[in-house]
């Protein structure tokens, strides 16, 4: 598209279905690989990758003909079936459906960043949850708490 010029940034969060621990460190390394590969063929760019054993975070530079819902749609359904076909679980390996996604100015690229780099320190204090709900909250999403996230198996404290 000549005479297009943008700079779009999205913080991109979704869960294992059921919020079930299934995420392991003996593999998230290649499933963040995985992942990286998936959404470079999609022609955009993939800025940084991590999370917890129940969900991800991705920070991704969208160039203006990419559908969002497009493209988590195929991370997640690709990424799930790598994870089954490699059996690094048990039982099979599913997304939860839906997703959560929050623009990013430039100005805010670096603290967004480091908040995925460091979601392990994070989440020592804050639940999943929690976290979901005060990026919706602060970014003015409208939303029911009882289609918000799937949390079977998880104590309440955890809630």
């Amino acid at each position: 598209m000549p005479n297009t010029y943008t700079q779009l940034y999205v913080h991109v969060i979704f869960a294992v279905k059921a919020r079930r621990l299934l995420i392991s460190n003996l593999w998230k390394d290649n499933l963040y690989k995985y992942i990286t590969g998936i959404i470079t063929n999609k022609n955009q760019k993939l800025m940084i990758i991590n999370g917890m054993p129940d969900h991800l975070h991705l920070l991704i530079g969208l160039k203006p003909d990419c559908a969002l819902s497009d493209l988590v749609r195929d991370v997640k359904a690709n990424s799930s079936k790598w994870i089954n076909e490699n059996k690094f679980v048990q039982s099979k390996f599913e997304w939860q459906s839906g997703f959560g996604a929050f623009s990013v100015s430039k100005s805010g690229l670096n603290a967004v960043a480091n908040y995925i780099a460091n979601q392990e320190v994070h989440h020592q204090e804050v639940s999943f949850r929690k976290e979901f709900i005060r990026l919706l909250t602060e970014y003015e999403i409208n939303f029911k708490e009882e289609y918000l996230l799937e949390d079977f198996g998880v104590a309440p404290t955890e809630l």
